[in-house]
């Protein structure tokens, strides 16, 4: 990872450590895991103003979908001429072709940021020592792939996540383009499968990264069930 993250990592290594000892007093060994949790919580909570924007322009283009769909054909044999048309039906409309990607882009850093610190074995030239700590007896730092109790009692918990993984990925599968017209296949097959990944991506990673992967998941299918379905204006 590039080393301008590393600032940040510490600062978010010493947030969620915090956290964690805020938290132990009240929770015992479950502190460090539940401190990621609220962690991502967090951090998706700072970044819903993004989403609401991003939400809100993805709703503008669907609703001037048929509009710009008309004028293109209209204009078919003078792509300038469509191009332009386009553009003036967006900005009357006060919004544009683009609107949207840059509050995607702007959380794009933030994501890298909290990923890293749970994929790091050091932070700051010193042990992760987050990744030191336990969940139900399973070090943080462990990945199910790499560890030699896969298939024992430190597995159930991996299990027990990828199975909750797998229970967001179905809801985002089948929820996520329900007022959407439904893509062309293949490709509608392969958009309906994608959120699968991240319970493949889950096996590779320490325990730490699966509990953010879940955590910042089952928000984001939270967050598309109310902003891009509930009319919020953004």
């Amino acid at each position: 990872m590039l080393a301008v993250l590393d600032g940040p990592v510490r600062v978010a290594y010493d947030l969620v450590t915090g956290l964690a000892s805020a938290l132990h007093p009240l929770t015992g060994g479950l502190s460090a895991a539940l401190a990621i949790v609220v962690f991502t919580a967090g951090i998706r909570l700072a970044l819903h103003p993004l989403s609401r924007r991003q939400a809100a322009a993805d709703r503008a283009r669907r609703r001037l979908a048929p509009q710009v769909e008309a004028l293109r054909e209209r204009h078919r044999d003078d792509p300038l001429r469509a191009h332009q048309e386009v553009t003036a039906l967006y900005r009357t409309e006060g919004t544009s072709m683009f609107a949207g990607f840059g509050p995607a882009l702007l959380q794009m850093p933030v994501f890298a940021v909290v990923y890293r610190l749970f994929l790091s074995p050091s932070v700051g030239g010193h042990a992760n020592l987050l990744l030191a700590q336990t969940l139900f007896g399973v070090p943080l730092g462990n990945r199910w792939l790499l560890s030699s109790g896969a298939f024992g009692p430190h597995g159930l918990v991996f299990l027990a996540l990828f199975i909750a993984l797998a229970a967001v990925a179905w809801w985002t599968s089948h929820r996520m383009y329900a007022d959407r017209a439904a893509p062309a296949e293949p490709v509608g097959r392969m958009m309906r499968l994608l959120p699968f990944g991240t319970v493949v991506v889950a096996a590779y990673v320490p325990l730490a990264a699966v509990l953010y992967l879940l955590t910042s998941t089952a928000w984001s299918t939270a967050e598309r069930a109310l902003l891009w379905r509930g009319g919020t204006s953004g």
